[in-house]
């Protein structure tokens, strides 16, 4: 069976192309220990943009892309967020989009494998049409049950499947790290027992919490801490003016204090957070991608003793001075994963949730006739959307 989409390729020129794809569906399994089944036909319907996209045409620009490739193929259909319709069952699923032959795929040990639609062995959702793992297309909300059109501020919402779910495995791992950082150290202080300095470290480490950097991973973890600890101090930093619009949206939807960092030092940064938190940082999150990151955090020392260093950057060096980061006892922590659990949350959250606001769209025709250039001149360009989808099949899409 052929199709139409976008796909990656090694080529120095031209590493992302719109076209004829001939569609592979080989046998995966979605966990170890269960059955090995061949996908069933979906049709991809509204489509979200992420950062590995971008960094995947950059592999294939360098001729680095063969391990991503699915097997026997010299090609990877991109696209890994967003909504498909399933012929066969008359409904709208989210694509989980990882599996393989582990017992968690997203946390795979020695001697287990994993695929990754649209990013790693495994076509993605950037085609007219495509074959999932059938286990592996997960249902929306039982009040959406039965829709045969997808209404369009939900599909914006339901983009962010995958990237909310890492925020909910972030908050959990936080939660798990942070609580065995603590316990002792608050036993020893109140006089209390462990099961109470449990409990009272589960929210002591998010007392005072820095994200920095302000895209849609920091955002949504920003969300998480709030939905779950309601008395956190959250400070976000980032380059953008105060007002503009993604700032204005994460103070209101989060209820956050906001740091503009554009002509301010490191050290001025550093101080100014302090004072907004009232204290060093018990948390500080990483999101921005920029070596300033970890500067603000240890050099100039942000994070406070016993703190919790989360890098979700793909890029900057950490480094810290050892006798510093020992004496402090800092923990980091670097996990970029999430499980069915944690997408399945994800998605009862965003049904009901703000995020489509924050949602552009791009014209489908527009980014197929050059989609390089809609990724490095529209998509990822300075001063580009927080976040930017396609309508990828308007049959299937109700415009309000």
């Amino acid at each position: 069976m052929t199709t139409f989409g976008t796909y990656l390729v090694n080529d120095a020129e031209r590493p992302l192309r719109y076209g004829e794809i001939n569609l592979i569906n080989p046998p995966r399994r979605r966990l170890r220990g269960e059955k090995e089944k061949e996908g069933i036909e979906a049709v991809p319907v509204f489509c979200g943009f992420c950062g590995t996209d971008m960094e995947l045409m950059r592999m294939g620009a360098r001729g680095a892309l063969t391990p991503k490739f699915p097997a026997g193929q010299k090609r990877l259909i991109n696209g890994h967020e967003g909504v498909v319709w399933v012929p066969s069952e008359n409904r709208f699923a989210i694509v989980l989009i990882r599996g393989g032959d582990s017992f968690d795929p997203t946390r795979f040990t020695e001697g287990e494998t994993y695929f990754e639609y649209g990013c790693d062995g495994a076509d993605g959702l950037f085609s007219d049409r495509n074959f999932f793992h059938p286990d592996m297309l997960l249902r929306l909300p039982a009040k959406y049950e039965g829709l045969t059109k997808l209404p369009l501020t939900l599909a914006k919402r339901l983009v962010f499947s995958d990237p909310y779910a890492c925020a909910v495995f972030q908050h959990e791992r936080m939660t798990d790290i942070g609580e065995a950082q603590l316990f002792r150290v608050i036993t020893a202080r109140d006089g209390c027992t462990q099961e109470t300095a449990r409990e009272k470290a589960r929210e002591e480490v998010f007392g005072r919490t820095v994200i920095f950097g302000l895209g849609t991973t920091g955002l949504f973890i920003g969300d998480q801490i709030r939905r779950n600890h309601p008395a956190a101090k959250i400070v976000f930093a980032a380059r953008s003016d105060g007002d503009s619009e993604k700032a204005t949206f994460a103070k209101q939807v989060v209820g956050a204090d906001y740091l503009s960092t554009a002509g301010l030092t490191e050290e001025e940064s550093a101080k100014k957070l302090e004072a907004m938190l009232g204290g060093k940082a018990s948390v500080f999150v990483g999101t921005s991608g920029s070596e300033a990151e970890h500067r603000t955090a240890f050099k100039y020392q942000l994070l406070g003793p016993n703190g919790i260093y989360n890098s979700f950057s793909l890029g900057p060096q950490v480094t810290f001075d050892t006798m510093s980061f020992g004496f402090r006892n800092h923990v980091i922590l670097s996990s970029i994963n999430f499980t069915q659990k944690h997408m399945e949350t994800a998605i009862g959250i965003l049904a009901d949730s703000r995020f489509d606001e924050v949602v552009s769209l791009i014209d489908r025709d527009e980014f197929t006739a050059d989609p390089m250039a809609a990724y490095t001149d529209k998509i990822y360009c300075k001063g580009a959307p927080l976040k930017t989808a396609v309508v990828w099949n308007e049959k299937y899409i109700q415009k309000e």
